[in-house]
Formats: structure tokens, C-alpha cells, sequence
């Protein structure tokens, strides 16, 4: 398993890809970009750079972040290390303390053998494709400098950023607590043993919510099932909603920057619907363009229309949806695998953002209608969505193309993007085929008006791959 290098930072299997020597390595490269920036902003500042450091529930977390705290001391920065906690929570953390840049160690979903380093500039956002291309240029040079003895960075550590973060999302103006409180909902979260084990809970306690159970809260970082929020990996936290008599259940992955929830009847609100909901409640109250990424429902587009506003797809990834985003001037945006970024608030998926956007939105709809979340469900452009993957020996970019290009000659009636990976449109569903930024494998997402209907388009270009790749 080789690393994976791509615009939110490095990953890789710890004590395998992940190693003490690559993680030094990207570190000191990051502390050099960081210093080369921060001179460019300001040529006349002696300050030492500031970098914000925060990491998610996973046992190896706490040493890579001493490790990494340690060399970027070295380096001649100041660091304030703020703990235990979110990625979104890092992310304002970097804009707040006005740092020059940030890292976030976290794996984000996957499997608790892996861990990474999320970096970060000055405004807390991730880099752009050309800003990795400079730290990667930083990497292969020689000698990068470190600080004499006299001129090494300090550490100290911060442990309010979870509460200024659950602070500025009430003070949202689109928010109505009373109307929350005076639902009595009762919810239960599952935060897969990760960051948002006790961010969340609070949250909700804050927003109103009269009740909230718990399930793998506890953050010890050993994930009691696969930490991506997919259908089949929550299949026994929906049976214990569906008996628990909970008006829904909110699940977050390993560091909160995304999104699932649970209808009361232990069924899934479905992962492309938390941006859908969300949106549909926003642009009531701030009209303007969204975003999505390629692999997202066309509901989004319907909610669009409805609101008389434009709606725009970006390639995969954050910093892809993010950059889309401003060019765009978007006021509400995310990805379909239920991450929601409202520049209100900061330029990154936060599932807390969402989990306060979606509670006023339901309960908005549940005053006027008293009826249960599954229901809520209905009231939105129903689709169905399929999300599968070919995992394949390393290929080139070329062989990749090659790929692709094949695909697309079988299909003569589609409408073919090519922005990221391959898109197929055709007029009763789409496929979205791309190769993953953080494992070794083609992501095929389809959406259709039925199950069996994205399944069986899914299950086609799955065949398509399997032949042409063994041909």
C-alpha cells in the first residue's frame, strides 16, 4: 500500500505507508511552505509562523501529533496543539488564532490501521492542486531549513475550540432554539468512537434537543464497525434507533466532517439528502448559487429550481467544492456523502453545521405538519443512488484515461463530463466513475428514479471495468 498524496494532505496505513520518516519528511515541507507564504502575505514580520495542530480519536493520533508538534518546533514555529477534536473544529481554530496554516491528523474514514495529515492554510481551508504542487517541489529539495537552537517554536495547547465552535453555530441567525426545545425531540448519536464523541452530544443539548442517547461515544478511537457513515456499515445502529423510540438518529465518521441520519422508523434519511435538506432550508433564508461534486443526487438540482438559483457541480474534493464555491459565490454547498460547508460559518465540511441546519429545518416542518422524519423524507425529489467500487492494480493516469475513454465508446447515447474521472449522463439516471484520492480503487457512483434501477446501472459499469481490465 503505497501513500496517498492529494489535496486534503497524505494518508497511508501507519507502520507501513504511514512512517515516521514520510511524516517528518511532509511536516518539514509543510513548515517550509508555511514560512515561504507567511513572508510573501507579510515580507517584513520577524514572527515566528503559527500552526494550529488537532487530531481525531485514533490510538496512533496522539504520537504522530507529538511527532509532528516536535518537528515543526524544530522548524522554528509556534504551535498551539488544541487536542482531541474535530476536523471543521480545526479548521476554525486556524482562521481564529490567526495562524499561518494548520494539521489536522486524522484518517478521516477510514479503517482505525490508518491515520494522516490533513494540512491546511491561513485560512483554515485546505490547499489548492497548485499549493500541493509547491509543498511536493518543497519536499524534493535538499536541505530544508530548520531553526538554530536559539530560534526553535514553542508549544502550548488549547482546549476551547470545541466550545467557540458549538458558540458561533447558535449564533446563526436562520436558528430558533425555542422552536428546537419545543419539539421534545429525542435523538441518538453514533460518533463511531470518534472526534465528535462528546462535541456532538453537547451540540444537541445546546440546540434544544430535550433527549440525547448515546452510541460509541466514548472516543476511544477503536471503531466498533467500518467509520464510513454508508448504509451498510449502519445497518445495527438503525436497528437500535428503530427501538429505541428516537425521533432520529445523527451519525458522524471519525472526525465530524460528515453527516448521516437515521428516520425514527430505523430506515436512512439517506447520505444525499443531509445537503439536500439542509439547502432547501437555507435558501429560504439567504438566496444564492450552490455546489455539489460530480458524484452527488440531482435532487440538489431541484432544489435549486425551486429556489430560483443556480446550481454547480465541482470535481471531487473539498478544496475542489470549495474553490467552486467562491468563484460561484455559492451560499450553501458540500458533497452527497453528507458533508455541508456554509461559508457563513467557514469554508469546510462540518457535520455540527449540518446536524444545526437539519434540526431547524425538521423541526420547522414537523411544527406545521407533526409528522415524523421518514415522512420529511418524502417532501423531497425522490431518487435513489447506488455507490460501489473495483479495486485495481496501480495504473498510470494514461492507463486510467485509456479506461474511461473505452467506457464512454459504449456509450454513444450519454452526455459525457470528463472534468473528474467520468461522468455519463443519460435521461433516466447518471454513473460517476473516478479513481479514489485515498485508496487504490475506482469509485462508481449511479443514481436512478429506482433501486434496482441504479444497482443494475452500477452493476453494468462494474462488468465493464472487470472486462476491459482483464481483456
Amino acid at each position: 500500500m503505497s501513500l496517498m498524496i492529494s489535496v486534503s494532505g497524505i494518508r497511508g496505513v501507519v507502520g507501513t505507508s504511514l512512517t515516521p520518516e514520510n511524516l517528518t519528511d511532509f511536516t518539514m515541507a509543510f513548515a517550509t511552505w508555511v514560512r515561504r507564504r507567511k513572508a510573501e502575505r507579510n515580507p517584513t514580520s520577524e514572527a515566528k509562523p503559527k500552526i494550529v495542530i488537532g487530531r481525531d480519536s485514533r490510538p496512533t493520533g496522539e504520537l504522530i501529533t507529538r511527532l509532528v508538534s516536535s518537528t515543526l518546533c524544530l522548524c522554528g514555529c509556534d504551535v498551539i496543539d488544541i487536542g482531541m477534536t474535530t476536523t471543521p473544529t480545526v479548521e476554525l481554530a486556524t482562521a481564529g488564532e490567526e495562524a499561518d496554516g494548520g494539521l489536522i491528523v486524522t484518517a478521516s474514514h477510514n479503517p482505525v490501521e490508518w491515520n494522516a495529515l490533513k494540512m491546511l492554510d491561513e485560512k483554515g481551508e485546505f490547499l489548492t492542486a497548485s499549493d500541493v504542487e509547491e509543498l511536493l517541489a518543497i519536499l524534493n529539495e535538499k536541505n530544508k531549513p530548520s531553526a538554530r537552537w536559539d530560534g526553535i517554536g514553542s508549544m502550548t495547547a488549547s482546549g476551547s475550540w470545541d466550545k467557540k465552535h458549538i458558540d458561533w453555530i447558535l449564533k446563526l441567525d436562520c436558528l430558533d432554539r425555542d422552536l428546537i426545545a419545543g419539539m421534545k425531540f429525542r435523538v441518538l448519536v453514533d460518533a463511531v468512537e470518534g472526534a465528535g464523541s462528546f462535541i456532538v452530544p453537547e451540540l444537541c443539548r445546546q440546540l434544544g434537543i430535550a433527549e440525547v442517547k448515546t452510541l460509541a461515544c466514548l472516543g476511544t478511537g477503536i471503531f466498533p464497525r467500518n467509520p464510513e457513515p454508508v448504509e451498510e456499515n449502519l445497518r445495527e445502529t438503525m436497528k437500535i434507533l428503530a427501538s429505541e423510540s428516537c425521533d432520529l438518529g445523527i451519525i458522524v465518521d471519525p472526525d465530524a466532517d460528515r453527516l448521516a441520519l437515521v428516520c425514527e422508523d430505523g430506515t436512512l434519511f439517506g447520505e444525499e439528502y443531509t445537503l439536500v435538506a439542509c439547502a432547501d432550508f437555507y435558501l429560504k433564508h439567504r438566496k444564492g448559487p450552490v455546489v455539489n461534486n460530480l458524484s452527488s443526487s440531482r435532487a440538489l438540482q431541484d432544489i435549486a429550481r425551486k429556489h430560483e438559483v443556480e446550481c454547480f457541480s465541482a470535481k471531487v474534493g473539498e478544496a475542489n467544492v470549495t474553490e467552486m464555491m467562491k468563484e460561484k459565490g455559492a451560499v450553501i454547498g458540500g458533497e452527497g456523502n453528507g458533508g455541508v460547508i456554509l461559508p457563513e460559518l467557514h469554508y469546510g465540511r462540518d457535520a455540527l453545521a449540518g446536524i444545526a441546519l437539519f434540526m431547524q429545518a425538521f423541526a420547522e416542518w414537523k411544527s406545521a405538519t407533526g409528522g415524523t422524519l421518514s415522512q420529511f423524507r418524502k417532501s423531497f425529489p425522490d431518487y435513489f443512488m447506488s455507490k460501489q467500487k473495483v479495486t485495481l492494480a496501480a495504473m498510470s493516469k494514461e492507463s486510467l484515461a485509456a479506461l474511461f475513454d473505452a467506457i464512454a465508446a459504449r456509450h454513444p447515447e450519454a452526455s459525457v463530463n470528463r472534468l473528474d474521472g467520468i461522468r455519463l449522463d443519460f435521461p433516466e439516471g447518471w454513473g460517476h466513475l473516478r479513481p479514489s484520492n485515498t485508496e487504490p480503487i475506482v469509485r462508481i457512483y449511479t443514481e436512478a428514479a429506482t433501486k434496482a434501477g441504479a444497482d443494475a446501472l452500477a452493476a453494468r459499469f462494474m462488468d465493464e471495468i472487470n472486462q476491459l481490465t482483464t481483456a
